[in-house]
């Protein structure tokens, strides 16, 4: 199969579907890699690693699109790319369709072979190929909140860890999966004052334990969402259903009750968001102010960390990418029933459902 691997044109995304060590394995299948031109720089791989690994560096991502079978890549096709896209070429990437009904009717249009990243899920309901990202999105998502407190970006300006004599900043977590659960750990590790809500109680005691009871847990529902968030600094929203859109846990009228100069990071901003006045932002304009509350809403957030991000993704997309290059993609479906809950788009069918519903769209298995 040839194997196609663009260069990003999402605004900000330095990441590459691909590292080296990934094209020299598709290459040891029997393989064909085109890379196209400065596909890695913005990761740190140059084209004479690429081409080292056994990869042809390709000018035009015309090109590359034209020859390729499969695409391999990290963000959804836009712009340009949803031109270049024909009929049963494998688009191998995150999706994140639920919210955005444009980009799944230009791909049913296409008749293209859709696998999402974020919808591959293991029996246990693991998401593999979002594992990674979502570690990285949850450190990050600290990281930023804490920046967005400071007075020079609208924040009330408080050092989230606090001094001697002077309290830490209240940090609250809405949801305790991979990205709340990584985020617990930073901005318990800084010092912060945490609480993680989640209507899972077992995780909830999981996080309660490993901290040693030095995190709140509370148990999710409306009413203590609103007391949680109206008391908090900083709010991080990392809920997620996978495939569908998230859930609207920050209705306007909380956010109208947050204090002046708090901070919301809706890392869930992907799959459209967590809270009603979020709308998804660049790395080189991340936020904005709404009722006095500075949002933060970047959807890639691991973009901002493409090297960490890339090789991260790279390791648990490669297993997966092979075989629907080895086996072909209807094949490959057949043999592992946790690949083809990656199919969202078949050759004009729409065949995810938590996608479906959320578009009110027709649903057909395939």
């Amino acid at each position: 199969m040839i194997v196609g691997v663009p260069r990003e044109i999402k605004a900000d995304e330095g990441r590459v579907g691909l590292v080296p060590s990934g094209v020299a394995a598709f290459v040891a299948h029997g393989h064909a890699v085109l890379v196209e031109k400065g596909a890695g720089l913005g990761s740190g791989v140059t084209d004479a690693e690429f081409r080292a690994a056994g990869a042809r560096i390709v000018a035009k991502g015309n090109t590359l699109w034209k020859r390729a079978e499969m695409i391999v890549k990290v963000k959804e096709p836009l712009g340009p790319e949803l031109d270049r896209m024909r009929e049963g070429q494998i688009i191998y990437a995150y999706l994140h369709l639920a919210s955005n009904e444009p980009l799944t009717k230009a791909l049913l249009k296409k008749q293209v072979i859709g696998v999402a990243y974020e919808t591959i899920q293991l029996d246990n309901g693991m998401l593999p190929l979002l594992f990674p990202m979502s570690e990285v999105a949850g450190r990050l998502a600290v990281q930023k909140g804490a920046q967005c407190l400071e007075a020079l970006s609208g924040g009330c300006g408080i050092l989230l860890s606090g001094v001697s004599g002077v309290k830490p900043a209240n940090v609250v977590i809405l949801g305790a999966g991979v990205v709340g659960s990584n985020a617990l750990y930073v901005a318990h590790g800084m010092g912060a004052n945490v609480t993680v809500l989640d209507v899972d109680t077992a995780k909830l005691r999981y996080l309660h334990d490993i901290t040693g009871g030095h995190v709140t847990t509370v148990m999710s529902n409306r009413a203590t969402v609103y007391q949680e968030v109206a008391d908090a600094d900083l709010v991080i929203g990392t809920v997620l259903i996978p495939g569908a859109r998230t859930p609207r846990l920050i209705p306007r009228d909380l956010v109208r009750r947050m204090k002046p100069g708090s901070v919301i990071v809706d890392v869930a901003i992907d799959q459209g968001g967590c809270c009603a006045t979020s709308r998804p932002t660049t790395h080189h304009d991340p936020t904005y102010i709404v009722n006095g509350v500075v949002h933060y809403c970047v959807a890639n957030m691991p973009g901002a960390v493409p090297r960490t991000s890339t090789y991260a993704l790279t390791n648990v997309t490669l297993n997966y990418g092979l075989m629907l290059a080895d086996l072909g993609a209807e094949a490959a479906f057949d043999s592992d029933p946790v690949l083809k809950r990656g199919l969202n788009v078949y050759r004009g069918a729409l065949c995810y459902k938590a996608v479906a519903k959320a578009l009110g769209m027709e649903y057909r298995g395939v």
